[in-house]
């Protein structure tokens, strides 16, 4: 299994959504984590069968909730780029790769 690093942006849309998830309902916020917790798992034990969107990034939907997880495999790594709700802009994850 590949190890799972996050870049800070990707970190900081994770952790809020999962903190506006447990405002609206408690317990929902640690369902949430525990959704992507376990597509994070999956993505690191097999992310070639996720489709490349953008320059080597690829796209992981959770099941329960409206977020997909953007990846890039670097240096046998995982590197989360974004988690991001699936109604945004993909143009501002699309400027975070280089």
């Amino acid at each position: 299994m590949r190890q799972i690093v996050f870049r800070h942006q990707a970190r900081s849309e994770l952790d809020k959504a999962g903190d506006w998830y447990e405002r609206e309902l408690a317990g929902l916020g640690l369902e949430f984590f525990a959704e992507i917790n376990r597509l994070l798992q999956h993505i690191a034990n097999n992310p070639e069968q996720f489709p490349v969107l953008y320059r080597g990034t690829r796209k992981a939907v959770a099941r329960r909730f409206p977020y997909c997880v953007y990846f890039r495999e670097r240096n046998h790594r995982i590197v989360v780029v974004a988690v991001f709700h699936s109604a945004r802009n993909p143009a501002v994850w699309k400027s975070r790769i280089k």
